[in-house]
């Protein structure tokens, strides 16, 4: 899968690198005293960690949120000028600009109180059985609360040319199923925390908070129906074609018929089941679990799910227990940014058109655009050169790379608001029309062609992604900035920060998931056995590697759960090291800058990327329900790996950054 307490230390920053002779890459970042060696993610950003402190707004703070502060200056003064222009009715920057005043409007949204919930909270209360249940689950579900389970359409797995209903597990206030089911002493105090917030919430709406009890304990049961995420990275343990005869024999004791009815959907000729046990389990519960019970579950969810959208108080609450107890945050995003993340997510690309028009120039779409095919060519010439793999496996994967698309910047085509109702209302309101809007949109693609031009990030995401089914690869606007790109930096930094961040994209089409996708993005097997022992050898290497990092005393990484990211890392980086040479043919060499070789500056440019502070609770979020390393595993882990780091910092055999070659993954 990036102002005020630090506007100091940002400026100062700046101002530096503007006097100096490179970019992407700041020495002063640097930490002398540590050996590159010994600990080379030390060496490389010691110097920043140790003049940098985590403003109280943030569970992490590092590049990416420098990155983010250009970027939601940008996006602020558009907002603002939106929501104080008059402009066309219908026209995107009314819908932009209303959606962002209701949010700012605090008056309004504290007059408005849970008024705006009282249409579901009284279908709630008058569910009376089975079929109620189901009316209400889809209630819920049409604008984004998926209580119980999930419920959307999408490309389908195995037949990528179509769109099909897909069913999952979903339901749970916590981020992840095992704080419900681990038994460790932090866990339990965890739980006891969440149950005390729920309490409080529900007081807050006029409930009884005893009723907490009743969440709890619905939840834990379907936590423990539900699959772990690393279970959950096998695609074919998560895709389940069932008819829907199947689905209710899999799951009969919820009422399916009565339940597409409630949301206006016909009968399909299959479904997709994630987890067929999960659903199985769920239909149990509906049978044996009291509605009064169901009732309590559903008001905790609606108000779960809209309190950002709700008055201070909860809001307040809200962000004591998922902003301070469980990531470690102290105080909260301005009312602005809050506004504008939710802004981002209803009407993403309505607002990123607006913003690609000020923030990214072409010339920056052309240059990236040169270095995706220079590490096209570099992937495809490993491929060819892998010792362990088969010809008839080379070619297939080499089909797969020459077939794989690449989306810059912002999408060709954009997409239609046209259906999307927002005006001055209560905040929540227009929420819950965008969440609406959403699934609807998702729906509507039943039985139409796949849209390969759909973007699954907006322009000003700060991210990337590679999509499996699909076969492509995505970089918005948002990332193709300083210091992960800059269309006049040199190239061997250029390389070392976007090159390998493209890389490791590519990579993950060829990931122990992203491998089990063929050319036309189908779930399909496309590898000999012996191939696939192969590799599932070398990946094991991968896993045994990161398991060992223990990032807390006492706290060991997942090294199966982050398998796929560290592939992709550890690919990346190879790829874009050969890419990096690619384009060096015909140039002059470029030699020292600041010191450093062009060898030096591809992998320092790298360690840039992976600037970051995190909070020790957020940390341990993150090794629960992160299948990402954190940044000092991703620097170190992959470097330790690599033969052309060794040469670079003259690391030895001993050395603590260049690992045994015994234990050396190597894959791509």
């Amino acid at each position: 899968m990036r102002l005020p307490a630090f506007a100091l230390p940002l400026l100062a920053t700046l101002a530096l690198n503007a006097q100096l002779p490179y970019k992407g890459f700041n020495p002063a970042n640097i930490d002398p005293a540590v050996k590159p060696t010994q600990d080379f993610f030390q060496y490389a950003v010691g110097g920043w960690i140790k003049r940098t402190t985590i403003p109280a707004e943030y569970e992490r703070y590092g590049v990416d949120q420098e990155i983010d502060v250009r970027t939601h200056r940008i996006l602020r003064e558009i907002l603002e000028s939106a929501a104080t222009t008059r402009s066309a009715p219908g026209s995107e920057a009314q819908k932009v600009g209303d959606f962002f005043a209701s949010g700012m409007d605090e008056a309004a949204l504290e007059a408005a109180g849970l008024g705006p919930l009282k249409p579901f909270l009284t279908r709630i209360e008058n569910l009376r059985d089975a079929g109620g249940l189901a009316a209400v689950l889809a209630d819920l579900h049409r604008v984004g609360y998926f209580a119980g389970f999930s419920f959307s359409a999408e490309q389908d797995d195995k037949e990528s040319s179509r769109y099909s209903m897909v069913m999952a597990q979903d339901g749970l206030g916590l981020p992840d199923r095992d704080y419900y089911v681990m038994a460790d002493a932090k866990s339990k105090e965890l739980l006891a925390a969440y149950r005390a917030h729920v309490a409080k919430m529900l007081n807050l709406a006029g409930f009884d908070p005893k009723d907490a009890d009743q969440v709890l304990a619905l939840e834990t049961r379907l936590a423990k129906a539900s699959m772990t995420r690393v279970e959950q990275r096998d695609p074919n343990a998560i895709y389940h074609a069932m008819t829907p005869a199947q689905l209710k024999t899999a799951a009969p004791g919820f009422p399916w018929d009565l339940y597409l009815q409630a949301m206006g959907l016909t009968q399909p000729d299959h479904f997709v089941v994630r987890q067929p046990a999960f659903l199985a389990e769920l239909g149990r519960m509906v049978q044996e679990v009291p509605l009064d019970h169901w009732r309590v579950y559903l008001r905790w969810t609606l108000l779960h799910g809209t309190a950002s959208a709700l008055p201070r108080t909860f809001e307040q609450e809200d962000f004591a227990f998922f902003g301070t107890r469980l990531k470690g945050t102290t105080a909260q995003h301005p009312r602005w940014k809050r506004v504008m993340y939710a802004t981002d997510e209803g009407l993403g690309e309505a607002l990123g058109k607006l913003y690609v028009q000020r923030a990214f120039p072409a010339s920056s779409k052309a240059k990236v655009l040169e270095m995706v095919e220079n590490l096209r060519m570099a992937l495809k010439a490993r491929i060819e050169g892998l010792a362990w793999m088969s010809s008839a496996t080379k070619a297939k994967a080499q089909q797969k790379l020459a077939a794989m698309r690449v989306k810059i910047g912002y999408p060709d085509v954009w997409r239609d608001y046209s259906g999307l109702d927002v005006r001055r209302q209560p905040f929540v309101l227009n929420v819950m029309e965008t969440r609406r809007f959403e699934l609807q949109r998702r729906l509507a693609r039943l039985g139409k062609p796949i849209d390969r031009t759909e973007w699954g990030m907006t322009p000003q995401t700060n991210n990337a992604q590679y999509n499996p089914t699909l076969n492509d690869i995505t970089f918005p606007a948002g990332i193709l900035q300083p210091p992960y790109f800059d269309a006049t930096a040199d190239d061997a930094v250029n390389y070392g920060n976007i090159g390998a961040t493209i890389g490791h994209e590519m990579t993950h089409g060829f990931d122990d998931e992203g491998r089990q996708f063929d050319a036309d993005g189908n779930l399909k097997n496309w590898w000999t056995v012996e191939d696939e022992q192969a590799y599932n050898v070398r990946a094991e290497q991968v896993a045994k590697q990161f398991d060992a990092y223990e990032p807390l005393p006492g706290l060991h990484l997942n090294g199966h759960l982050t398998l796929g990211e560290n592939i992709a890392d550890l690919g990346g980086l190879k790829i874009a090291w050969d890419a990096w040479k690619l384009s060096q043919k015909g140039k002059p060499p470029v030699g020292r800058i600041a010191g450093f070789t062009p060898e030096q500056r591809f992998f320092l440019g790298y360690a840039e990327t992976w600037r970051t502070l995190t909070r020790e609770e957020t940390a341990r979020l993150r090794v629960v329900t992160d299948p990402h390393s954190p940044a000092r595993f991703r620097v170190n882990g992959p470097l330790a790996n690599l033969p052309e780091f060794f040469e670079a910092f003259g690391c030895k055999d001993g050395d603590p950054m260049k690992r045994p070659l015994a234990v050396r993954p190597a894959i791509w």
